[in-house]
């Protein structure tokens, strides 16, 4: 009995310790980006639109890039051509090996510089392939992760400038939110990670509850407020609301 009645006293001590903070919040994507080419050219194909949903690595926005493939084909066939000649004069080099005492030293040496320059010269030439691959690579765009296309700057036809870097695509996680939580300064070292976080959004009668996942280290001196961040998940980005942080 006496048990039960100090583990009541307890509870009911936590609940008057606990302190429920008024607080108002907005929704953000969890992630967000504005994509931009670092390269120039010719837009001639654009993939997505607003509204698209995309998985990280999907190609969004293409330019005109048929003299950088062909330039990358150029490299291969120069290095094909280098690995062949390579081959040759390592196998020469191993033949003559065998009949190394048969022959002045520097005759010899002139097999083994002959493969050494071979060796550096596709060593050079694999450079440049991978040099091309990225160039190529450079004329698309692609999804940094998965998310929504919500704004489209660009059009086939358009001419883009990696000197003039201009934003083109802005995409944002798709399910992924977080609540930026404002809240008054007095209560900077109550609020804690971990924190639950009750609140609904304007206009909704409906409940939903979530956990401090992150405040922010330092206080808004004009308005007085600390911020925080909680994670939510199928929420509108751009909405508002308001809640309570149960503190302890």
């Amino acid at each position: 009995m006496n048990k039960i009645i100090t583990s009541l006293m307890v509870l009911s001590l936590s609940f008057l310790s606990a302190e429920e903070v008024y607080a108002t919040f907005h929704v953000e994507a969890e992630k967000s980006a504005d994509l931009a080419f670092s390269a120039s050219g010719i837009v001639n194909a654009v993939k997505v639109d607003v509204g698209s949903v995309v998985k990280k690595g999907q190609t969004l926005v293409r330019l005109e890039n048929s003299d950088t493939r062909s330039m990358l084909n150029i490299a291969k066939a120069n290095l094909k051509t280098a690995q062949v000649s390579a081959n040759y004069a390592q196998k020469e080099y191993k033949r003559q090996s065998q009949v190394k005492h048969l022959l002045d030293a520097s005759a010899f040496d002139k097999f083994a510089q002959n493969r050494d320059v071979n060796y550096a010269t596709v060593s050079q030439l694999k450079a440049n392939v991978k040099y091309q691959e990225i160039l190529l690579k450079k004329t698309s765009l692609y999804a940094p992760f998965n998310g929504i296309i919500y704004e489209k700057l660009v059009e086939v036809g358009d001419v883009v400038s990696g000197q003039m870097i201009r934003t083109i695509l802005k995409i944002q996680s798709a399910h992924d939110v977080k609540l930026i939580v404002s809240f008054d300064e007095k209560y900077w070292d109550k609020v804690k990670k971990g924190a639950t976080f009750k609140y609904k959004l304007t206009g909704s009668d409906k409940n939903y509850e979530g956990k401090i996942s992150k405040v922010y280290p330092s206080i808004d001196s004009q308005t007085h407020k600390l911020k925080a961040e909680v994670k939510a998940k199928n929420i509108k980005v751009g909405l508002f609301g308001t809640g309570t942080i149960v503190t302890e």
